[in-house]
């Protein structure tokens, strides 16, 4: 009997625990069981029959139930809401100066820059010595190993002409003052130097006009004077002449110049001579002597270089 007293005491401890566990989960230390099914509605109403019947029970049996509450629960209750309310202002206002504050700056990693591979600097393909010329023919040889294309510096898209390794060419330059020589990544300006013009030397050769008697049958049987044409380009030249002269040539000399022989021309005969006197008398001297000029002109096609030299015979008579 004892036993069985125990076991039953033992069930209600047990249904009595989970009662205060259950109302403690859902309410809190306040264990005010009307505010508990009123407010929050969240035991059931035969849940609640059921209790009410189980405590009746109990009384019966002479079992007095009662459950104490500490007095300062409530005190302590309010204390920590207000704790847990001061905590919320304070979380906000962290939360406020955080959405304040800018976000920190990534800073982008400064990369060094990359270095270019060392270029191989080659040696200029065209000679130093190389000489450029305006409104003329030019040629470059490419001692280099790569192509070598030169160009005017106003229009670097097009070449003037492109020259193989080991190669030279030929190309015509006009008003440029200056080339650009553009070979593998490197490049090379070189000058352009402007033509002379034509120089017309003329020496006289001869003995025969240094006396005073002077036949114009000995001028005519010797050559007189030798005219010189000087010039970078003298295969660009139109050499012409004028005057009673007679002209051999032209013949190149040593430097590339052309040269021409020059003798009188005015009569075959005597009666001729005389012709010629009546006609040019007036270009008799004061000493006596007849003078008849001659001119030669060089005219550049390319650069229109124009140049124009001349001299004259000295003779008395036709024949001794």
């Amino acid at each position: 009997m004892v036993k069985k007293n125990k076991d039953s005491k033992f069930v209600i401890y047990q249904v009595l625990y989970i009662f205060v566990v259950t109302v403690l989960a859902l309410k809190g230390a306040d264990l005010d069981l009307d505010k508990v099914i009123s407010k929050n509605k969240v035991v059931d109403k035969s849940v609640r029959d059921s209790l009410v019947t189980l405590i009746d029970s109990l009384n019966a049996n002479g079992m007095k139930f009662e459950i104490k509450v500490n007095p300062k629960v409530a005190e302590e209750n309010v204390q920590l809401k207000e704790k847990i309310a001061s905590m919320n202002l304070k979380m906000a206002s962290l939360t406020e100066k955080i959405n304040e504050t800018p976000p920190p700056i990534k800073q982008t990693p400064v990369q060094e820059p990359v270095k270019p591979k060392e270029q191989i600097i080659m040696q200029s393909p065209i000679s130093l010595t190389q000489t450029f010329l305006q409104y003329t023919w030019n040629i470059a040889k490419n001692s280099g190993s790569v192509p070598t294309a030169i160009y005017d510096p106003r229009n670097m898209h097009n070449p003037i002409v492109v020259i193989p390794p080991g190669q030279e060419k030929k190309f015509n330059l006009m008003e440029q003052t200056e080339v650009v020589a553009k070979y593998g990544t490197q490049e090379q300006t070189m000058k352009v130097l402007p033509m002379k013009p034509p120089e017309i030397k003329i020496d006289k050769v001869t003995t025969k006009m240094s006396g005073s008697d002077i036949y114009v049958q000995d001028l005519q049987n010797v050559t007189v004077f030798n005219v010189t044409v000087i010039y970078q380009r003298p295969d660009q030249l139109k050499i012409s002449h004028t005057g009673p002269i007679s002209v051999s040539g032209p013949y190149k000399d040593n430097n590339g110049n052309y040269v021409y022989y020059v003798s009188l021309k005015i009569a075959g005969n005597k009666n001729q001579f005389d012709d010629w006197v009546d006609k040019y008398g007036n270009l008799r001297e004061s000493d006596g002597r007849y003078k008849a000029n001659f001119f030669f002109t060089a005219d550049d096609k390319i650069s229109r270089a124009h140049v124009v030299a001349g001299d004259s015979f000295y003779f008395t008579d036709f024949s001794r």
